[in-house]
């Protein structure tokens, strides 16, 4: 490299450093270290290597960049601002401000040129490995021999907090399995945590832990060492049939006199000071702030030029490809824009009534292979019990190398890297994510279906043996408070269907429903199937509670149930109609989607001047005093449960038609 291109490239480097450090500094928050550490990563990445339009940010065909130590915003920020984003200096001096473009941590819909939103440690991780299910499922279905349309790689900056998670380890070992070589991750491997040396806690040995996951290692020792670095991004990039780590030994804080290699630069502004004496040391102009060199602008404005024209090329060859393959190329525009016709609905399942019944579970798996018929790019699996949950599309082989372009993904034992790889395949685009657990495992999951519901991505979740019902396992696979815990989850979309035909009403709202994420609770038990001439249509489901058995005139009393209660909670009203209590059942199967409907749809179904109010269900009451109102009671569980056949358990918790009539009674004489 010339004297020239290296003087570019140090004062590239330096520039991000340095609107990084003044950015921090100015919002007196933030983490330098990891900012002024991996710039050289960053410059290299967004000016040389990736291929990326910053005009087009959604260019389906770009490379991804995932900043999974979400703590080190500000250096992806100054890329993006640098590289003409809709970043703008403005949003760069705003960092960490209300209203701002440029929160703590990266936050995706929100920046253009983020690609998801990360921070707790190890979920960008996970979410790059699902991003390379998606591409490799996307690339196998409409790529040709002749015309590769879906070919780019997915790059990602980890930190020892990323490594230390439990969900890296997971999620590295599914990628290695599957053989994932679009991956390529930088490793900041600084040998600083918070609380001092790395080695007081992690003294892995990084490169054989993923060798032995099946991925492709090197290690540069130096990342300032930019050829270096280049060679092994290229080196990665020729390894088609593994994951990509390049180990890449750093200095926290890089330059800082006083603070470079220790903890205190980690996540504190450097101060006026020690950012005199770091822009001393490292030969920039001690007193701008915020200052990007004319010959800066003008090198990633040439990097900016090149990937304009990258896209031109494959706009080029996607025009071809429209020529050549129309069906393909239209069909691989409509699903990136989210756009289905309605020939997914016309094989849904409708199911008679029945005493006998069918575990929701299993209408489940009849409902998701309905749908799959008509909708090729619902995708999923579970964590090892596709047995149990249903969750096989019986008709798609499993998604593995040699065969990516399987809809039956086998996740493991990982339901934390399950979770997150499913976040990574919606933000990737074109296809509708679902995995599968039990529910009690949902706790498992709960970062990444927290983030899932942050980011608003249309991610399904099977959660079955919903209750005390699945028996003998016992407390420890009993869920109680899960339902509750998932509920109080803003954007997501709780659904606990009461039989087989709510739950195919279930599925077909999660697959219609693009502001967030689904989660379904379904039953290991048979349930009765409802004779739908007696009480209301299944499609009530659309509105998230409504009365399922009217009464003859306005209601003394209402019953609210869902899934399995509901059942119960139909035949105590026939026996408190037959002593003259008028007693209405609502079926409430989604708080969230009951929320969303007008008020005089609300008091239509809980009408105000009705005397009382009891809900029933086989969990924590928590959350239902809304419904129930003051003078209501709630038949639910407030201990573990117990190992015993679920009949037992029912009437040991006092989930029975007789103490559903007992406690209504009660209700409605203190009600007087």
């Amino acid at each position: 490299m010339s004297k020239d291109n290296i003087d570019i490239q140090e004062k590239c480097i330096n520039t991000i450093r340095f609107l990084s450090v003044d950015a921090i500094q100015k919002a007196n928050s933030g983490h330098p270290g990891i900012t002024m550490g991996c710039a050289p990563i960053a410059h290299l990445l967004y000016s040389k290597i990736m291929k990326h339009n910053p005009k087009n940010p959604k260019w389906i065909n770009r490379d991804r960049f995932i900043l999974s130590a979400g703590h080190g915003s500000m250096l992806l920020y100054s890329a993006l601002h640098l590289s003409g984003y809709d970043v703008t200096m403005d949003d760069i001096k705003n960092f960490r401000q209300w209203g701002s473009k440029t929160p703590g941590h990266p936050e995706v819909g929100l920046t253009d040129g983020v690609e998801t939103t990360t921070g707790p440690l190890g979920q960008g991780f996970a979410n790059a490995i699902g991003m390379a299910v998606a591409q490799e499922f996307i690339a196998e279905k409409f790529n040709k021999l002749d015309m590769k349309v879906i070919d780019h790689n997915i790059y990602t900056i980890v930190s020892d907090g990323d490594m230390m998670e439990g969900i890296s380890h997971e999620a590295a070992s599914f990628a290695g399995h599957h053989k994932l070589g679009s991956l390529v991750f930088f490793y900041d491997n600084n040998k600083i945590t918070i609380d001092g040396s790395t080695d007081i806690t992690f003294t892995d040995d990084t490169q054989k832990r993923f060798e032995s996951y099946g991925w492709h290692v090197q290690h540069v020792k130096d990342v300032n060492d930019l050829d270096k670095l280049e060679d092994a991004v290229k080196n990665a990039k020729s390894e088609k049939s593994k994951p990509s780590l390049i180990i890449t030994d750093t200095h926290i804080g890089f330059g800082s006199p006083n603070k470079q290699d220790t903890p205190g630069v980690h996540g504190s502004p450097l101060g006026e000071e020690e950012i005199r004496l770091t822009k001393k040391n490292l030969n920039w102009d001690e007193e701008k702030t915020f200052y990007v060199p004319d010959e800066v602008k003008q090198y990633f404005s040439e990097a900016a030029a090149e990937g304009k024209r990258a896209e031109e090329n494959w706009n080029n060859l996607f025009e071809n490809y429209s020529i050549k393959y129309r069906e393909d190329a239209e069909q691989l525009t409509k699903i990136f824009n989210a756009e289905f016709d309605d020939t997914w609905k016309e094989n849904l399942p409708v199911f008679e009534t029945s005493s006998s019944g069918i575990a929701t579970r299993a209408v489940s798996g009849k409902a998701i292979n309905a749908i799959a018929e008509n909708l090729p790019t619902l995708i999923g699996g579970s964590a090892d019990l596709d047995a149990s949950n249903n969750t096989a599309i019986k008709s798609s082989v499993d998604f593995a190398h040699g065969s990516y372009e399987g809809r039956k993904i086998n996740f493991g034992i990982r339901e934390h890297a399950m979770g997150s790889i499913l976040n990574g395949m919606a933000l990737y685009g074109g296809v509708i994510p679902y995995g599968g657990t039990f529910l009690i495992f949902s706790d498992y999951m709960r970062p990444a279906i927290r983030l899932a519901a942050l980011c608003e991505l249309q991610t399904i979740y099977v959660f079955t043996h919903d209750s005390i019902g699945l028996g003998e396992d016992g407390p420890t696979h009993q869920p109680i408070e899960q339902l509750a815990a998932l509920r109080a989850i803003p954007n997501l979309t709780v659904i606990r269907p009461a039989d087989a035909n709510e739950t195919v009403a279930a599925w077909k709202y999660a697959v219609e429903n693009k502001k967030g994420p689904t989660a379904l609770a379904l039953t290991r038990q048979k349930l009765p199937i409802f004779d739908r001439t007696k009480y209301a249509s299944a499609d009530g489901l659309a509105k998230g509670a409504y009365t399922i058995k009217e009464t003859d005139g306005d209601p003394d009393f209402i019953l609210i149930a869902t899934g399995s209660e509901v059942y119960l909670a139909i035949e105590a009203a026939k026996k408190l109609e037959g002593e003259g209590i008028k007693t209405g059942v609502v079926s409430f199967p989604s708080w969230e989607i009951f929320e969303e409907q007008n008020e005089d749809y609300k008091e239509k179904v809980l009408p105000s001047n009705c005397k009382a109010r009891m809900s029933v269900e086989a969990g924590v009451k928590q959350g239902w005093e809304k419904y129930i109102g003051e003078k209501g009671k709630s038949i639910s569980i407030e201990t573990f449960g117990a190992s015993a056949p679920y009949e037992v358990l029912f009437e040991k918790y006092g989930l029975t038609v007789e103490n559903i009539i007992e406690k209504a009674k009660e209700v409605l004489k203190n009600s007087n």
